[in-house]
């Protein structure tokens, strides 16, 4: 079963954008891990702002992460209904594809 377990929204005003998700909607903040990323627990899930870095914020969608138990199965089972992921990065429940 697939979870969504974080949002990536790029954006390159990281501090306008974290008033809203922090201030506005009252999210609460996780310890900032790195430069040009914050982090916000909305319960459900992570919502994550990324500044990029590669000059490509305004062509670059959102980025939902999901959770699952086996990664390497969820992606045969996704590319066999026409998704189109390759290798996987990493393993077991946190690969990236």
């Amino acid at each position: 079963m697939l979870e969504i377990s974080r949002i990536i929204i790029f954006a390159r005003d990281l501090d306008t954008l974290g008033a809203f998700y922090g201030g506005s909607l009252g999210l609460s903040e996780f310890p900032a891990k790195e430069r040009g990323w914050r982090e916000f627990d909305s319960s459900a899930c992570r919502i994550a702002l990324h500044s990029g870095g590669r000059g490509e914020i305004r062509t670059r969608a959102p980025k939902i992460v999901f959770r699952c138990s086996d990664v390497e199965a969820a992606r045969v089972a996704l590319n066999a209904h026409g998704a189109r992921f390759g290798k996987v990065k990493g393993g077991g429940r946190s690969g990236f594809m």
